[in-house]
């Protein structure tokens, strides 16, 4: 049969997509935009007449109607890192959430440890051998692809036909369901003055001829800004988004210097606008690869001059990093945070950055602080911390004893509060 035949056999109602699902199934779907609109309102709108149902997804970007407390004995969202979508569901304990380093999601796919009945994912039209493009989400949805019972897909006209290992054949589909609306758009975050002082600072440690990874967030964004007249810029991340595309478009971009996959932007996830969607389809210069490849600290660090950029929303003297809970309270997750900073810190030449404002609240509090805030859940741990950027400047941690740590961080922090952060300092004898 040829693979147009099995596309017209596998092309079913969204009604009937939905009963390749059985009860007890872990349904994997991709990070953000590669969530599939009109699966997930079907299975949202039949959700009553399943039970124990879990939608197992990193991060999902919009409030589908299964996000309710009364049915998650029906369909329970499960989630690897918490976004608008599914953190107030996290906070109030009936959305699930497991621990990981989005590095190893695919191995706790591929071992069993995280369930991969069916999937449900975004892809592009098929091409004349019969492939789709899994281009917005190739992360660890290509495990779960390799392991599922049942492989649904949304297939939409919108979606980039992309290169790299992110190809799914029509014989690996169960059911398909087509779809024309365009792909969500994702903007910029808001930049203010104190995001820009801080790109300053990074952006002037920044090398021509570097290998960027770019956090999403005000600040990463800042930096981006602040590069675009560097030259020989090569990129292996996470995410590509706009931020990325004006880089590409100022020509700061060329991807000619990298040490290792020279040529070409890489990355597992998109999230942006119609043009980076469009920039991406059948492009040479880029590839989407699942994270276990993009993350890997071994292979990202095998770029020389890997500049790795990524937020965080408290810090203390010691360097330890709170970047995914405020408090106990659950807020995002460690991504691929520490997956970079380690490569980063592997490159010959790298450089790991953690940012973040210096203060919150209208400067009623002081995000460096002497220990994190308890039952604040740490990401970067302080064996892997190298630079800590605020508006107020750069901390370099690496290789500091912890006297040394304590003095660098409270140099960044606010004027109103190193006062008291020397105070503080003393009692816990780190001064």
């Amino acid at each position: 049969m040829s693979a147009q035949q099995q596309y017209r056999q596998k092309l079913v109602s969204a009604a009937d997509a939905i009963t390749q699902v059985r009860d007890g199934d872990f349904i994997i779907v991709p990070t953000g935009v590669g969530e599939p609109p009109t699966l997930l309102t079907e299975l949202s709108e039949q959700r009553r007449r399943f039970h124990d149902v879990k939608v197992g997804q990193i991060l999902a970007v919009r409030k589908f109607g299964y996000f309710d407390p009364e049915t998650v004995d029906h369909v329970r969202h499960v989630a690897f890192f918490y976004g608008a979508a599914s953190r107030p569901g996290g906070q109030a304990g009936w959305v699930d959430f497991i621990p990981n380093y989005f590095s190893e999601i695919p191995a706790l796919i591929e071992r069993g440890q995280v369930a991969a009945d069916v999937v449900f994912a975004m892809a592009s039209p098929m091409d004349a051998h019969g492939y789709f493009s899994l281009s917005l989400g190739a992360d660890y949805t290509m495990a779960a692809v390799a392991k599922a019972r049942a492989v649904v897909l949304e297939v939409n006209p919108n979606v980039p036909f992309a290169f790299g290992a992110c190809h799914v054949h029509i014989s690996q589909v169960a059911a398909l369901v087509e779809s024309s609306e365009p792909v969500m758009e994702v903007g910029l975050p808001k930049i203010g003055p104190v995001q820009q002082a801080i790109g300053k600072y990074v952006a002037d440690m920044i090398d021509d001829g570097s290998t960027l990874q770019i956090g999403y967030g005000g600040i990463p964004d800042a930096v981006v800004m602040q590069l675009v007249h560097k030259q020989d810029l090569g990129i292996h991340t996470e995410m590509i988004g706009d931020g990325i595309l004006t880089l590409i478009e100022a020509g700061a971009v060329t991807n000619r210097r990298k040490s290792y996959l020279p040529g070409k932007c890489i990355a597992t996830f998109a999230l942006g606008s119609q043009k980076l969607y469009r920039y991406m389809d059948r492009n040479p210069g880029l590839e989407m690869h699942p994270v276990d490849f993009t993350n890997d600290p071994y292979l990202a660090g095998r770029n020389d001059k890997l500049m790795a950029i990524n937020a965080t929303l408290q810090i203390d003297l010691l360097g330890q990093c709170g970047s995914e809970s405020l408090g106990p309270a659950p807020y995002s997750g460690t991504g691929g945070q520490v997956d970079f900073v380690r490569a980063a810190n592997r490159s010959r030449g790298g450089k790991a950055f953690i940012v973040l404002p210096a203060t919150a609240k209208d400067d009623t509090i002081s995000r460096i602080v002497p220990t994190l805030t308890p039952g604040t859940h740490q990401t970067t741990g302080k064996n892997d911390i190298n630079y800590v950027v605020s508006e107020f400047g750069v901390a370099q941690l690496r290789g500091k004893s912890g006297k040394q740590r304590a003095l660098e961080m409270i140099s960044i922090a606010h004027p109103d509060f190193r006062a008291e952060l020397r105070e503080a300092a003393r009692r816990i004898n780190l001064l």
